[in-house]
């Protein structure tokens, strides 16, 4: 390989890591109307939170991750297939 071709490379995969930083200090923005925290809903890259799987919102790979939670409308998550106010126990 040429060395232009070497830096080129270099740069792109140097934005790229700049890039998916910056993406992953997403945080949501709290609803204005009166919310709770749904856990075990969110579906895959949808999430609100961040928790020890992932880093932060939007970062969710698998459908309704037990410990992954979206913002919903108070009186709401219970209403929801699977919905919990509560987060899973560790351990």
């Amino acid at each position: 390989m040429k060395t232009a071709q070497i830096n080129v490379m270099i740069a792109s995969a140097m934005s790229a890591l700049i890039a998916g930083t910056a993406f992953a200090q997403t945080h949501p923005e709290k609803p204005t109307c009166k919310y709770e925290k749904c856990y075990g809903v969110a579906q895959a890259g949808k999430n609100d939170c961040f928790f020890s799987g992932n880093s932060c919102a939007g970062t969710l790979t698998q459908d309704r991750h037990p410990a992954a939670w979206i913002y919903v409308p108070k009186g709401t998550c219970q209403k929801i297939a699977g919905g919990t106010l509560e987060p899973p126990k560790a351990g």
